[in-house]
């Protein structure tokens, strides 16, 4: 790993944890969506899968000990919905680093997260929370099955709205070599630009409506 790589995953991890700490939008009872993933991936998009779950692997550590509530437990949850997202994405389009082998990946990451999710709120949420699991159960179609699909939804599509502009900037300022354009997803067309349009506007109003705001 050199210089310039490690400098570029550590302002990704620096910049992730900003956004944990400072945008949390609540989104249905006590489930709050931040927005890290976003640059988790892009980083796991440009460095490949190893480097996104490092830098999940930083964040979460550091959110634990400054911002988190749920020591251990939250610990493990972070990484493993920020891991399945993103290392499945990035390990994705590793192997076809196109416009399609980026949506593949997203599309696959949430999926794979959102299951993921699903089955680890099943098993640890009782733990930390000291609730009978039969609660839980009871929550994870009304409550953790809608965050994780909302939260998923906005992760894909905003990701791929922000990607090529994170590595432009990481280019700017030389943590990136100008020669990289091929290894980026080209070809952004209309039709790629309306379904992301379509699925952050539901998951927007998705969460209005889980709010009784509309």
């Amino acid at each position: 790993m050199n210089t310039k790589k490690l400098t570029a995953l550590a302002m990704l991890s620096a910049i992730a944890f900003v956004m944990t700490a400072f945008v949390r939008v609540p989104v249905v009872l006590f489930l709050r969506y931040d927005p890290k993933d976003i640059i988790i991936v892009i980083g796991g998009f440009i460095f490949g899968p190893m480097a996104a779950f490092a830098i999940t692997v930083v964040v979460a550590v550091i959110q634990m000990f400054t911002v988190s509530q749920t020591g251990p437990w939250g610990l493990l949850m972070n990484i493993i919905a920020s891991g399945a997202f993103c290392c499945t994405a990035a390990y994705i389009y590793q192997k076809n680093r196109t416009m399609k082998g980026a949506v593949y990946g997203l599309v696959a990451g949430f999926f794979v997260s959102t299951a993921a999710m699903m089955f680890w709120n099943y098993i640890v949420t009782p733990l930390y929370m000291g609730v009978p699991r039969a609660d839980v159960v009871r929550l994870l179609l009304p409550a953790i099955l809608p965050f994780n699909l909302i939260k998923n939804g906005i992760n894909v599509a905003l990701s791929i709205l922000l990607y090529k502009h994170v590595k432009n900037v990481l280019k700017m300022i030389k943590l990136l070599p100008s020669s990289t354009e091929s290894d980026s997803p080209a070809k952004f067309n209309i039709g790629i630009l309306i379904a992301t349009v379509f699925v952050l506007v539901t998951c927007v109003l998705w969460v209005l409506m889980l709010q009784g705001i509309l």
